[in-house]
This record gives structure tokens, sequence and C-alpha cells, in this order.
């Protein structure tokens, strides 16, 4: 008998599904819903674009993201044509393969492009991990309007800003909920990385893209250089994603002996550590989420600053404090902000603070109440193969009232905090 969805129905049979994952995060988010899809699913074909992950998890690749992955808006100029040639790669794919739905993860300004061309070859669209209107740029609320079958929004304010939208909308959590669930614990971190139980030890995440690590591996080694004059014997570790590259890290925490790089094992650094010094993004969920607390560090190109400054009409950038619409943790993101001797002094505050870091841990179980419950990738499956889905251009301007049985949060308000309607959409 075929599975179920989540209102009783039976899922549609699918022959493929194209999934589009443009970054680390993505193919680790992506990972999971390929696993869940297989399960409900085993016999369709998943196939696009995404990293080691989603391969083990069952996809066939067309293109992999590891080495693509750019941060920042100049940033991105550089990378263009090969972005390019793997948009016309999976185009073609699209077009030729005609999937049943094509998934697509985050990465926006790839991922719409490509929503455009599944729109003109009539194949529906799902956007799971949507562009964060709510942000900047919330004019692109109009094309996915135009070009996205249903939205899978992560965030329980997300839910009320596309429904409001004409969006057809299902608030399914965060899947970093879901990706948490293997997570090691304190001890078995502290065992693994040869760490005892006593040690102070600081956790260094400088991101997965090769753009932000350059820019933060020298500020966070730095930093643990000047750590060192207070506390000697503290242990820093260095969490190196699989999308790095070792000359990137390694060239650079040559001068600090007394950081120790571990590869693509950032959910045990974040454990082992009492404080973790972290590049925004998914890594700053994952360490609330494990309840270490934290500085937020951003850093990119001074004209992709200016940019920002223009556009970006929220007083955050991590998502711990965009999603609880208050600065639960310190972020560090402009230039003159963002430098040794700050992020050394934010460090020492937080670790001479037990009332600071146990005010972080207390905002950090409040987050966890909101990122929905574990079942991330099935309840998104569910939805994927629960059928009726129809391509973008026959469902324009259509808007579907949120399901009353589907996993909700109420967002009370806070999606005002972070931003006003009027800034909302104002580009």
């Amino acid at each position: 008998m075929a599975p179920l969805d989540y209102r009783g129905r039976r899922l549609s049979p699918m022959s493929s599904i194209m999934i589009v994952a443009g970054e680390a995060s993505g193919d680790l988010h992506g990972a999971g819903l390929c696993a869940a899809l297989r399960a409900l699913a085993p016999g369709t074909r998943i196939f696009g674009m995404g990293g080691a992950r989603m391969r083990d998890a069952g996809a066939e690749l067309l293109a992999d993201v590891s080495r693509r992955a750019v941060v920042g808006g100049t940033e991105v100029v550089s990378s263009v044509p090969g972005f390019y040639r793997v948009y016309r790669r999976l185009r073609a794919a699209l077009e030729r393969e005609r999937p049943a739905v094509l998934v697509l993860i985050d990465f926006p300004e790839f991922n719409l492009r490509l929503a455009g061309a599944a729109r003109r070859a009539g194949v529906p669209v799902v956007y799971f991990i949507p562009p964060q209107i709510w942000a900047w740029r919330g004019g692109r609320i109009e094309t996915i309007r135009r070009r996205v079958s249903l939205v899978l929004a992560v965030f329980p304010f997300e839910r009320t800003l596309y429904a409001d939208a004409g969006v057809a909308v299902e608030f399914v959590g965060h899947p970093v909920v879901d990706a948490l669930a293997s997570a090691p614990s304190r001890a078995a971190s502290r065992r693994a990385l040869a760490v005892e139980e006593r040690e102070l030890v600081i956790g260094l995440l400088p991101g997965s893209r090769h753009g932000e690590a350059v820019q933060m591996v020298p500020l966070m080694a730095a930093a643990a250089g000047a750590l060192l004059a207070r506390w000697p014997n503290t242990r820093f570790v260095l969490g190196q994603a699989a999308t790095l590259d070792d000359d990137v890290v390694q060239r650079t925490v040559a001068a600090v002996p007394s950081i120790r790089v571990v590869r693509d094992a950032a959910h045990a650094v974040i454990r082992a550590a009492d404080l973790v010094l972290v590049a925004s993004g998914t890594a700053t969920l994952e360490a609330a989420l494990l309840g270490t607390p934290m500085i937020v560090c951003y850093r990119v190109s001074r004209l992709s600053e200016l940019l920002a400054r223009l556009l970006i009409r929220v007083p955050w950038i991590n998502l711990v404090n965009l999603t609880l619409g208050r600065s639960a943790v310190p972020e560090l993101r402009l230039r003159h902000e963002l430098t040794v001797e700050r992020l050394a002094d934010e460090a020492r505050r937080l670790l001479e603070s037990t009332a600071a870091r146990d005010a972080q841990r207390a905002a950090f179980t409040e987050l966890g109440e909101q990122l929905g419950a574990p079942g991330v990738g099935m309840r998104a499956a569910r939805l994927i193969l629960g059928g009726g889905l129809r391509p973008p251009s026959s469902s324009e301007g259509a808007s579907t009232a949120p399901s009353e049985t589907s996993p909700r949060t109420d967002c009370g308000g806070k999606a005002a905090a972070r931003t006003s309607s009027s800034l909302v959409w104002r580009l």
C-alpha cells in the first residue's frame, strides 16, 4: 500500500524529482530530504546539484557544489562563468527529463533563474529554505509568486509573509533540527578531539565558503593568539568544512600552534567547545540548538558591505537574532566592528561572565521551541509527494491558505520586530 501524506492521503507516484542545492548547508539539508523521499518513494529517481552528502543519500549529481560557494555581492562576479555553465547543464536536464517536480534549496540568485526555466517547461517548483525576503530584496516576492508552486518555510514568521503575498506556503520547520539528531554528546566530542573535561575549549568555525574563510581564518587565528595571553592553556579547535581546500586554513593557522584543525566535524567542535567564534550562517543555528555560547562574525569586501548597507533592512544578519527578534548573541559584521581586538574582547567578556553565557542558553531554548519538531525532512517529503502541485505558469497569482494540520508556530509579532511591512516590500 502506498504511504500517506500528513493529511492521510496516498502519496503520488513520481518517476523523477530534481533537487538543486548550491552550497554546503544546502547539501546537508538536501541529503535529509533525499533520504526522506527515498524512504517514502524508493522507486523515484532523484537527480540535480548538490555535494557528497546528497550523493551518499542517493541523488545522482549533475553538478557538484563543493568548490562553487561564494560569499557577498561583488565576490559573485568572478564566479559567473562557472555558474552559468552549470545553469545551462541543469536547464538542459530539466527540459529533457521533465521531472515531476523541481525542488530548490536556498541559493536564490541561481535557483530563481532555474525556477523560470521550470515554469517555461511546465514543471512544478517547490522552494525548500526559501529566499530571505524579510532581510533584503523583498521585491523578489513577485518573482517567487510567478515561478514557485509551493514554498516550504523553515522559520515560523515566513509563513505569514509569503501567505500575505499570495504565495502557497507551508511551515515545515528548520532542517537543522533533523541534522542535529545525530550530533555527538559533549563528553563524546571531547573524547574524539582528545580534550580533557576540565580544559577550556574555544571552537573556531570560519564558514564553508572559500571567500568567507579567506577573510575569517586569519581574524580568528589572531584572536586566538590574543586570548592565549589571558588563558595560556586554552585549546582551540577549528572546524574545517569539507568544501574548503586545506591550504586556505593550514597556511594561516600554522602561526598559532595551539589551534588544532579538524575536517568536517563541526558538530563535535560545537559540542566540545565552551565558546565558539562562528561565521554567520547555518552554523549559528547549530551552535544555538546544541547550547554553545557564541560570537557571530562576518566580513565581505568593502563594496559588498556598502551594497549591504543600502539593501539590507534588518538590524542583524545572524539567524539566531533574526528568528528571536532581538540581540541574543553578539554580532560583529561591519569592518570597523570586526577587528582582532574587538573579537578577543567579546570572547573575554563571555568567558568571564557566567550570567552572559546563561542568558544566551536561555535564548537558545526559546529558539528551539520556534524551529519546529524533528521530522522536518519527512514533512517536506510528504508535501512534495502529496500531489496537487501545479506548474507555476498555471498557478500564477494563486494563494493557498496554510493547512490547519501542518506544523505551526505562532510568530507572535516577531516578524514585525525584525522588519516592518513597509520595509519588506519597499524594494
